[in-house]
């Protein structure tokens, strides 16, 4: 059964010509009662975050922060982070989004490259954070945020006292401040005239910064609108202040920020706020909380499915499950579509295609219908080709080439990367300027996309194209193999030879007679040049901050041991 509450008639919406603070105002107009986001069970209206963010944008104001002043953003999903980035957006001023569980030296990195005065963060994070501010080339000021600020009272006192009591010395450092007091010291301020530039950088993203030095990604007003209302026509049913999306993927990632944050605000629907993942506890909050929208990587699924407490679960108020991020395998799509339909949710799960540079999805599987391994139909607005790599000569549909888009949530740029905006934005000979994203795929008749690969991740073996995601999704469909990952070896005569690195289900062992077998199977389902060299056993891969797996850590351990055995 479907939420009789939602209304399920598609609907087609303008591009808002405003600020992001500007929609998100717009939907404090049209439903300012309705709840903008509940955090561990305290919830905020819209014209109550309204208010929280002119007063907070009233403290920046206050401390000197204005038009096009970066201040970074180093935190989880938490209230404090969501205000702060529309209250920079609301003065012009520029958020610069990182990681939290960034290194020390990573973050002075951000610091220094987006050139920002002031850091916010967590109080449990403040001597990292403190202590890389100390190291970047500019003077900058640390902004302090409690979580239990943001709490129900009760919870507030007992997270204080069990959690946070020895974070409550912070800061310590002269000319750091309270997230609180910047808030009420800024009381008396005047807030600017709003301006909207479609051109002008309002947030910098990062690529994910798998393999060389991570990008500053400059996105506009116009790309996280755009993206908004091209969101909610996809989504299965009229995005409103009723429905209530789970908003797990982080605030300092295009999918988090652009989907589970922005895209639900600018429709006056409601965020639920999730700081930090642990299966169990998101499970849980999935039960109790009855979103009818969730999304995440292809992990979080894999994770949700072995969880105890869906036993027996009702989960029909689900209306959209979206997976994007990584390559979402037509084996765990199966297994996934066949839990939700246990559990009376009369839905698919949807998978998207996109990049930061557009800030996420630009394609995505329609609700009704789906392609076994395809990315599903570019979005409205968005155009799609398959080239041959590099150049604008396009492809015939089954061709595989390079995947190429524009349209209106392309970036700006890079950020003081001129040599890559040159390799990366082209313009044709219409004028119209393309992304170039460096992945491999191709197009059928009725134009559903197919994502094969990065390009740089291709491995050439013995002359032949040998595509690493493919032997992944015939390993995983494997019954003993949990998760794999596929990386070319450095090899005298074949150029790079094909290492699988696996692991292995509960009870299965790791041993001579499992490889044999594993490999058996591969040579009945692979081209003989795909079929694995090696197969290395691991209790478990290595993961991006964001829950890809971190191939390039695997070829850089590679890379060192056949440098050690010569």
């Amino acid at each position: 059964m479907r939420n009789t509450e939602i209304d399920m008639t598609p609907q087609v919406h303008p591009y808002p010509e405003t600020t992001m603070f500007g929609a998100i105002r717009d939907s404090a107009k049209r439903t300012p009662g309705a709840v903008a986001y509940d955090f561990l069970d305290k919830k905020t209206s819209y014209s109550e975050f309204i208010e929280k963010i002119e007063a907070a944008a009233k403290g920046f104001v206050n401390i000197g922060i204005g038009k096009d002043d970066v201040v970074t953003i180093c935190m989880p999903n938490t209230p404090q982070a969501v205000i702060c980035l529309y209250a920079l957006n609301r003065i012009g001023a520029v958020a610069n989004m990182i990681h939290p569980l960034s290194a020390k030296k990573n973050i002075t990195f951000y610091l220094n490259y987006a050139n920002s005065k002031i850091i916010l963060t967590l109080d449990s994070f403040y001597t990292k954070v403190r202590s890389a501010a100390d190291e970047a080339d500019n003077s900058v000021k640390v902004i302090v945020a409690r979580i239990q600020e943001e709490l129900p009272a009760v919870k507030a006192a007992a997270y204080t006292v069990f959690k946070a009591r020895e974070f409550l010395k912070y800061p310590d450092r002269e000319g750091d401040i309270t997230w609180a007091s910047l808030v009420k010291n800024g009381k008396e301020a005047v807030l600017p005239e709003e301006r909207y530039d479609p051109y002008k950088t309002s947030v910098i993203l990062y690529s994910g910064g798998t393999s060389g030095e991570p990008k500053g990604i400059c996105l506009s007003d116009r790309n996280f609108n755009t993206l908004g209302m091209q969101i909610a026509e996809i989504a299965g049913c009229n995005l409103n202040e009723k429905c209530k999306f789970l908003s797990v993927m982080p605030i300092f990632h295009g999918f988090g920020l652009g989907i589970g944050i922005h895209t639900v605000l600018e429709n006056s629907a409601r965020c639920i706020l999730i700081p930090q993942f642990t299966k169990e506890s998101y499970a849980k909050t999935v039960l109790k909380k009855k979103p009818n929208f969730i999304a995440g990587v292809p992990t979080l699924y894999e994770a949700l499915l072995g969880v105890d407490v869906f036993e027996g679960a009702d989960l029909s108020f689900l209306i959209g499950v979206f997976s994007g991020g990584d390559s979402l395998s037509p084996e765990l799509k199966k297994r996934a579509d066949r839990f939700f339909k246990e559990h009376n949710a009369q839905i698919q799960i949807r998978e998207g295609y996109g990049l930061t540079e557009c800030v996420t999805a630009s394609c995505v599987t329609p609700v009704d219908r789906a392609k076994e391994g395809s990315i599903g139909l570019p979005l409205r607005d968005m155009r799609y080709k398959i080239v041959e790599p590099g150049t604008f000569n396009e492809l015939n549909a089954g061709e595989d080439g390079e995947i190429i888009l524009t349209g209106p949530t392309l970036m700006l740029g890079y950020l003081d990367r001129e040599e890559e905006n040159e390799k990366t934005l082209r313009t044709d000979k219409d004028g119209i300027k393309w992304l170039f994203t460096g992945d491999m795929g191709y197009m059928d008749e009725e134009g559903f996309v197919y994502f094969r690969q990065r390009i740089k991740r291709m491995i050439v073996s013995s002359g032949y194209n040998v595509y690493p995601s493919q032997i992944e999704k015939v390993l995983d469909k494997h019954p003993d193999i949990s998760c794999s990952c596929a990386i070319g070896v450095k090899d005298p005569y074949k150029m790079k030879r094909v290492r699988a690195y696996i692991v292995l289900n509960a009870g299965i062992e790791p041993d001579d007679e499992e490889k044999a077998k594993i490999l058996a199977y591969c040579r009945e389902y692979l081209d003989h040049h795909s079929v694995p060299k090696e197969i290395v056993f691991k209790k478990e891969l290595p993961k991006t901050l964001v829950g890809k797996v971190a191939y390039h850590v695997l070829e850089e351990e590679a890379e060192k041991e056949i440098q050690n055995a010569v």
